[in-house]
């Protein structure tokens, strides 16, 4: 015992007489890692992108009655392509993976999510191409992780990142689209990934400048909207009050998210006959009300430079949210925080028609920011990525809306409640 002890005392010895290695830099091979990915996960969504803009512009010549069957086709087709090559699931999938399935996401579905999700979105549905490209992003995360060999909470972090990388790509906001893709995966469990906040930094980063050079993507907001100046204290009282005209509208939108999926589920259907059925709806509506088509990420200026009047506001409002329900629930593939923010702009419009001395942007951004916290259940990064969007510098009238929108939203979130069915 006493000649075991003496020979620890040696080795710690020894171990004391060693050179201390220096590195002056937080910089190891990790870094390069997310910084590769971050790369790649730019390039797939320069390329996304370039493709969806060719497919959107050869669509487009089709207008009048003609979308009506060309949205039913694509449709059918998007139904096809995910009957036979395969379902690559949904947002709340992305979330169950990234929960209790170890942060791996599955890549042997991208082919399906692609080619269906760019049918869908270049078409006109009212879903936008943030989810594809966060799963295909995410998944790339974790290949890029096993091929490396990294294994628990570095492998769920990679993934992260790579989801990081593809919210960042497509909002234009390294900061608020790493915030994002860890509160999307519900806000009170976001804390459990406070290790992966520098890796999706990192990839948010080097994506951002990849898909930047590839679309020549310049500096600025997306959205134009007035500038906003503080009229004083009462700006963030009004903020929270539009806001919560904004949280009503998003329980209505749950609402109907409810309704039409147990509409379509009374019944088994293949989902291509599902998909086909949801083009001839959406059709129909992009028909009377041509607005609606689409996104939002154009239609949102589009907005904002009209002239519209009550009625018409208050109807494309109605519609655009039938026609987001429809998209999500008959089994089109897209994100719908694009078209949140839209549904948010035409009742800040609708707001400002009615009571013209409140300010337009403010009533606008809060509540863009009420509606998408509500049901997306993300405070943090909505505040950010609409500052962000909109080129709205005073954080805190858009953080005080966005935690209404946070707090007086339904016990169970829009994401919670797809988990609990796939948990089931």
């Amino acid at each position: 015992m006493k000649l075991k002890r003496r020979r620890n005392l040696v080795k710690a010895l020894d171990i004391l007489d060693q050179p201390i290695r220096f590195n002056p830099f937080l910089f190891s091979r990790t870094f390069l890692l997310w910084a590769l990915l971050g790369l790649i996960g730019g390039a797939i969504a320069g390329v996304y992108w370039i493709v969806l803009e060719f497919l959107t512009h050869k669509i487009s010549i089709f207008e009048g009655w003609e979308v009506i069957p060309v949205m039913a086709v694509c449709g059918l087709l998007a139904g096809l392509v995910i009957h036979f090559i395969g379902d690559p699931g949904e947002i709340h999938l992305i979330v169950n993976n990234i929960r209790f399935n170890k942060g791996k996401l599955d890549p042997k579905n991208n082919p399906s999510m692609i080619i269906s999700s760019l049918l869908c979105v270049a078409s006109g549905g009212s879903l936008g191409p943030e989810a594809p490209l966060v799963q295909v992003t995410g998944s790339t995360g974790t290949w890029l992780g096993k091929i490396f060999r990294l294994k628990g909470e570095d492998l769920r972090s990679m993934s992260i990142a790579g989801m990081a990388s593809g919210f960042t790509a497509l909002f234009g906001a390294p900061l608020g689209g790493s915030l994002f893709s860890l509160e999307i995966l519900h806000h009170k469990h976001a804390v459990e990934y406070y290790k992966a906040i520098i890796p999706a930094l990192v990839a948010s980063c080097f994506s951002y400048l990849v898909f930047a050079i590839i679309i020549q993507l310049g500096l600025g907001a997306t959205w134009k909207v007035a500038s906003y100046e503080y009229a004083g204290v009462f700006d963030f009282g009004y903020a929270v009050l539009f806001a919560m005209a904004a949280t009503a509208i998003g329980w209505a939108f749950i609402f109907c998210i409810k309704f039409f999926k147990n509409l379509f589920n009374k019944k088994p259907l293949p989902i291509y006959v599902k998909t086909l059925i949801g083009g001839i709806l959406l059709g129909l509506i992009s028909y009377y009300f041509p607005i609606t088509r689409y996104f939002g990420h154009e239609e949102i200026n589009e907005l904002l430079a009209g002239d519209f009047a009550l009625q018409a506001l208050i109807a494309i409002l109605i519609f655009k949210i039938l026609a987001i329900s429809i998209t999500v629930t008959s089994g089109w593939r897209g994100g719908f925080i694009i078209p949140l923010f839209f549904v948010g702009a035409t009742l800040g419009l609708i707001i400002h028609t009615i009571f013209p001395e409140t300010n337009l942007t403010l009533t606008i951004v809060s509540c863009m920011a009420g509606i998408n916290a509500c049901v997306t259940r993300t405070p943090m990064s909505t505040t950010i990525l609409l500052a962000t969007l909109t080129g709205f510098t005073y954080f805190i009238p858009i953080l005080f809306a966005s935690l209404t929108g946070y707090f007086l939203a339904p016990r169970i979130p829009f994401i919670s409640s797809q988990l609990e069915k796939v948990k089931e």
